[in-house]
């Protein structure tokens, strides 16, 4: 059964527009071209937005091989598929990668025994916040939302693994 999700370019500078296309091309084994449009809260700077599909862990390779790139921002998700849970990629500059699975709906989720260990070393009720907003990705939320709503309303190319 196959797999499917989407990736966000949220930022990448114009030269490295077609780095990034060959390099999910790479991961889907065929050719890949991306509606490419300015980026407003970074000038400069392009987004461009795509679906895809392929077999079960494409998004992960899609994060890894985008990851070359340290200076965009991006995310990458794969929808939940038989068996498997969903997953989400972020990667913003300075801060890195983050994961987590997710849910049917795309809500992350934290295993019992994460959360048990996040309680466990916590120093009290603000650290455990902290904890907790890490684990849940917020930092990474928080840096790329304003890149997310300049992105609403743009176009999406749709994407296939081949093989």
């Amino acid at each position: 059964m196959p797999a499917h999700g989407v990736v966000y370019v949220h930022s990448s500078p114009l030269a490295v527009c077609p780095h990034v296309e060959w390099a999910i091309a790479r991961v889907l084994s065929a050719p890949v071209r991306l509606e490419w449009t300015a980026q407003p809260v970074e000038p400069g700077a392009r987004r461009a937005e795509s679906a895809w599909t392929g077999k079960p862990g494409t998004g992960g390779e899609l994060a890894a091989a985008l990851r070359q790139w340290p200076m965009i921002r991006f995310e990458v998700t794969e929808e939940p598929s038989t068996g498997l849970d969903g997953e989400r990629y972020m990667h913003v500059p300075g801060r890195g990668l983050f994961r987590a699975a997710t849910s049917a709906n795309g809500d992350i989720q934290l295993s019992e025994d994460r959360v048990r260990a996040l309680m466990a070393t916590a120093a009290g009720y603000e650290a455990l916040t902290h904890s907790l907003d890490k684990a849940l990705g917020t930092p990474w939320d928080v840096e790329l939302e304003p890149y997310r709503q300049a992105g609403e309303g743009s176009p999406m190319t749709l994407l296939t693994r081949v093989g």
